[in-house]
């Protein structure tokens, strides 16, 4: 292969961790819209109107990953119908639990689009990570050294978050 092919390929794959992590990063805001819509019925009266900001964002968020996707060439995923919590939700202390799970899930995949993508696009992931970190923080009243990273430490390393975010709650 000749050093401008090696070249191609190379960029074709980087197009495809860039197209890959933007998938991964719009099964989370599906994921996250359809979270907020639990806890925006369990959160109380308190921190509704924060419930509320955090639904808009990552439907606003979702839109733009899904033009995003078909900007790199790919067909954007569509929302599953439903998608499995991480544990029950009954009442308002538990809807402050799924919203901090959702924005630290999602930081997760917008650390791993910084990794893969480039220019601007790293720029618009990097503010979608800090954005999704604030939220996190506000929601458990405190945060992490590493947004977006913490899923990392665990055994099953980098490349489990953006499966285990498209896959559940």
């Amino acid at each position: 292969m000749t050093r401008d092919g090696r070249a191609r390929a190379a960029g074709g794959g980087r197009r495809k961790a860039t197209l890959d992590a933007a998938q991964a990063a719009l099964g989370a805001e599906h994921a996250a819209v359809y979270g907020y819509g639990v806890v925006g019925g369990r959160i109380g009266d308190g921190r509704l109107d924060e419930a509320r900001e955090a639904y808009a964002a990552h439907r606003a968020r979702r839109d733009s990953v899904r033009r995003l996707v078909d900007e790199l060439g790919g067909e954007p995923e569509p929302s599953a119908a439903a998608y499995a919590l991480p544990f029950p939700v009954p009442d308002a202390a538990a809807a402050v639990r799924l919203a901090a799970e959702l924005e630290e899930r999602v930081a997760g995949v917008y650390a791993d689009l910084v990794g893969a993508a480039e220019g601007s696009l790293r720029r618009e992931a990097a503010s979608a990570l800090r954005e999704a970190a604030v939220r996190a923080a506000r929601w458990r009243k405190g945060s992490v050294a590493f947004p977006g990273l913490a899923e990392r430490q665990g055994p099953a390393g980098p490349t489990a978050t953006a499966t285990r975010t498209a896959d559940a709650l």
